[in-house]
C-alpha cells in the first residue's frame, strides 16, 4: 500500500495539466492556442474542460498529448520533465550544438530557436522564457569556452559594454565575442582570443545579437 501511495503521488491530475500549460508557455502559446496548432478543438486544454460537470477529474488523452508535443516540437522526455515541474522551477530550454548554429533555419529573424535539431537543457535557475543554450564542440573558443561547455543565451536581454554575446550576421555566420561598443551604425566586437584584433560589423550586416547570461564551465 505504501508503494501504491507513492506511485499515485508521482503522477497527479494537476501535474499533467500543469505540464500541458508549461508546454504551451514554452511554445509562446495559450493552452487553446496549443490545442489549435495541434489540430484539436481549441477548447481541448481549457481549464473548464479539466473537470466534468459533476466534479470528476478529466484527464487529457494520450493522443492529445502526443499531438501537443508534435505541435510544440517537443519530446516525451521534455513532457516528463514538465510533469515533475510543479512550481515552474527546473525549467529547460532549447539546446543546439554551436557548430549547427550557423545552419539555415536554426533561428528566426529575431534570434529565437526554430526548426529541427534542437534538444533540451535543464536550467540551473529560472531564466527568461525565451532563453536557449548552445553547446561547444572543439577548442576553437578556448580557453574562454572548451569542448562540452554550454552557454545560455537570452535574446532581448539588455546588453552592456563588456558583455559576452552571440552574434549572427545576415550571411549566416554565428560568432561569440565581447561587445566593445554599439551604435546605430555598427557594433565593435572583441574576439574571445585577446590576441585577435577587434572587429567592426555594420548594423546592416547584423541579423541579431544576444547576451550570454550563464555558462557551464
Amino acid at each position: 500500500m505504501v508503494r501504491q501511495a507513492k506511485a499515485q503521488r508521482m503522477l497527479s491530475h494537476d501535474q499533467i495539466w500543469g505540464a500541458l500549460d508549461r508546454l504551451a508557455e514554452r511554445a509562446g502559446l495559450s493552452p487553446s492556442g496549443l490545442a489549435k496548432r495541434a489540430g484539436l478543438d481549441p477548447t481541448t486544454f481549457n481549464k473548464s474542460k479539466r473537470v466534468t460537470s459533476d466534479g470528476r477529474e478529466r484527464w487529457p488523452s494520450t493522443e492529445s498529448i502526443a499531438k501537443a508535443l508534435a505541435a510544440a516540437d517537443s519530446s516525451i522526455d521534455t513532457f516528463a520533465r514538465l510533469v515533475g515541474d510543479e512550481a515552474g522551477g527546473g525549467r529547460s530550454v532549447p539546446l543546439l550544438g554551436f557548430a549547427l548554429a550557423s545552419a539555415s533555419g536554426a533561428f528566426d529573424e529575431s534570434g529565437f530557436p526554430t526548426g529541427k535539431g534542437w534538444t533540451e537543457f535543464a536550467l540551473p535557475a529560472a531564466e527568461g522564457n525565451h532563453s536557449f543554450a548552445l553547446q561547444m564542440s572543439g577548442e576553437a573558443l578556448a580557453p574562454a569556452y572548451r569542448d562540452g561547455d554550454i552557454i545560455l543565451v537570452t535574446p532581448g536581454a539588455p546588453i552592456r559594454k563588456g558583455d559576452r554575446v552571440v552574434v549572427k550576421s545576415k550571411a549566416g555566420a554565428v560568432t561569440v565575442a565581447t561587445l566593445k561598443r554599439r551604435t546605430a551604425k555598427a557594433v565593435d566586437l572583441q574576439p574571445l582570443d585577446a590576441t585577435q584584433v577587434e572587429r567592426t560589423m555594420a548594423a546592416s550586416e547584423l541579423a541579431w545579437i544576444a547576451r550570454i547570461v550563464w555558462a557551464s564551465q
